[in-house]
This record gives structure tokens, C-alpha cells and sequence, in this order.
């Protein structure tokens, strides 16, 4: 099985469509809403996860396409500024997903797989060094 983070954005004329229901009867996918702000007749954001075999993910992204909404990978929603960061730890302590860690050599890790983009990591760096574009 196959597994991707998408960002979507949503038009105004789709924020009310059933999108997360057609990925799993249509393209037998399982999607894990990971992060939405959506509402009717505004432009709608959505960190999706889904999970189901490599074709299938394929079909669902184009149908997602298709119905005019713009599909993104999401690995590019997380920034760290290394010239800000001094290594306090802080935002591995807050990190639930386990996301954030500190190696041996004290560098700050990152494992984009295990983000859902809670933001806890943005309000615990003292020194603003992590941001997110979402």
C-alpha cells in the first residue's frame, strides 16, 4: 500500500462537495483528514493523507484535479530557518506525533511522515525559527 500527503486547496464551488466520500467508494482509498479549514462559498484548504495502492492514489489526485481542485504534496508546508534555530529542544517536547527530534549530535530531525501540522512546534520555538504555509 501506498501512502501521500496532499495539500488541497478548494474552490468556493466545491467546498460543500463530498470529495473525501468519493475517494473511498470510487477510487477504494482511505483518506485521513490531517488538517481542513473549509466552509460553504469560501476558498477551502485540506491536508489529506491517503492510503490504498499506487493507481489508485493516481486516479483519485486526477479525479481531485478534475473537479478543480488544486492538488499540492504537502511535504513543502513545513520551513525551519537553521540560521534561528539553536537547538533548545523545545519543539520535540511538544511534538506528539514524534515528528520533530533531536539526534545524537543534538541536530533537530525532521520526519515529514509523521507530522500531521498541529502547529504546537510554531508556538513553542522561542525563537520563531519554525513556520508554516498552510
Amino acid at each position: 500500500m501506498a501512502r501521500r500527503r496532499l495539500d488541497l486547496t478548494f474552490p468556493p464551488s466545491q467546498a460543500t462537495k463530498p470529495i473525501a466520500y468519493h475517494l473511498v467508494k470510487d477510487f477504494d482509498l482511505t483518506p485521513n483528514i490531517l488538517r481542513a479549514q473549509i466552509q460553504p462559498g469560501q476558498q477551502g484548504r485540506m491536508l489529506l493523507e491517503v492510503v490504498g495502492p499506487r493507481e489508485a492514489i493516481d486516479a483519485g489526485v486526477a479525479f481531485l484535479a478534475g473537479e478543480g481542485i488544486e492538488v499540492l504534496p504537502a511535504a513543502s508546508d513545513i520551513c525551519l530557518d537553521e540560521d534561528q534555530c539553536v537547538t533548545c529542544g523545545l519543539c520535540t517536547a511538544v511534538c506528539k506525533p514524534g515528528a520533530l527530534t533531536l539526534d545524537n549530535d543534538s541536530k533537530l530531525v525532521f520526519d515529514k511522515d509523521k507530522c500531521v501540522y498541529c502547529e504546537a512546534c510554531v508556538v513553542a520555538c522561542p525563537r520563531r525559527a519554525i513556520t508554516l504555509r498552510f
